[in-house]
């Protein structure tokens, strides 16, 4: 396709979830890509532009992070308005957008995926760690960039971080904590990239070690043998089609010390800003940034 058939390009970023600094980030790069590939791309904030203007566009490329964003909200809008969009469809995008039902959609499945527990009012620190061992984690089950995400391993912490996750999210729960690697790969049109091992100099991956602290390593190809690779690549595009995501996105993993794989989450619209992962990977793999930024634009072009 050459830059003037994807005609007027709308890059969404912003927003009004938690992570619109990220998503502004996101958006800014990747409009910039755009416009160096002579694409005719506008920046389009959903938290200051009415989205009737987005009728005059003739296809939206997606960095909108977290809330109406990645929920499927923004896609099912476009969908109403036959707007081609990059990323996951409507309903693909609310189910990796919650955390608590693609883990109940990978058990299905099949797909390994660490224990979890579904906490309310009566949940207790006890039970909790019966059932899970100690330490475990509580997620927000509809956030991303690891915001509503704590590692627990007191009573005081767990009432703590039960009421905070509370504040972001109605649903929580309770995860299984496995110690071992942390692996993510990325996805674009149905081809897997290379696999990145997560080294952070935190107790886990957190919103500091993603997009604040320069400490955090990023291996990228993941030193993994060929089989453990090759496993990980089937799980990936296993839980990708799981949920019906298509386009792009990136899958996270674990890896215990005996070799078990457990995917912990897919992230349907991945950041896109000097510390993000997808541009790593595709860069490890011969991709430049702008390159990236045109296959994904053409996936909103596959039917």
């Amino acid at each position: 396709m050459t830059p003037s058939s994807y005609g007027q390009v709308a890059v969404l970023m912003g927003g009004n979830s938690n992570e619109r600094e990220i998503s502004l980030q996101s958006g800014h790069a990747v409009l910039r890509a755009l416009l160096e590939l002579s694409i005719d791309a506008f920046a389009f904030d959903t938290k200051h532009e009415t989205l009737t203007g987005l009728k005059k566009y003739d296809s939206a490329f997606i960095c909108l992070h977290g809330k109406d964003g990645e929920d499927g909200k923004i896609q099912s809008i476009l969908d109403a308005m036959g707007i081609r969009y990059t990323g996951s469809n409507a309903q693909a995008s609310a189910y990796g957008m919650d955390k608590y039902k693609s883990k109940e959609i990978f058990l299905a499945a099949n797909i390994p995926t660490p224990k979890f527990l579904l906490l309310n009012e009566k949940s207790n620190f006890r039970d909790v760690s019966k059932e899970l061992d100690n330490p475990f984690f509580i997620k927000a089950s509809n956030s991303g960039s690891s915001i509503g995400v704590y590692k627990v391993s007191t009573e005081e912490q767990f009432q703590h971080t039960l009421h905070e996750a509370k504040k972001i999210d109605d649903i929580v729960f309770a995860e299984e904590n496995i110690s071992g690697r942390e692996l993510t790969i990325p996805i674009i049109d149905n081809e897997v990239l290379p696999v990145i091992e997560i080294i952070p100099n935190s107790e886990f991956y957190n919103y500091e070690a993603k997009y604040i602290r320069d400490d955090t390593q990023f291996i990228c190809p993941a030193d993994i043998q060929k089989d453990l690779h090759e496993k990980i690549n089937k799980i990936a595009l296993a839980s990708f089609k799981a949920l019906g995501c298509s386009g792009w996105g990136r899958v996270d993993f674990l890896v215990d010390s005996m070799l078990n794989v457990y995917v912990i989450e897919i992230n349907t619209i991945p950041g896109m800003t000097s510390h993000s992962l997808v541009p790593l990977s595709a860069k490890t793999h011969g991709i430049s940034f702008n390159e990236l930024v045109l296959r994904i634009l053409q996936t909103a072009y596959v039917e």
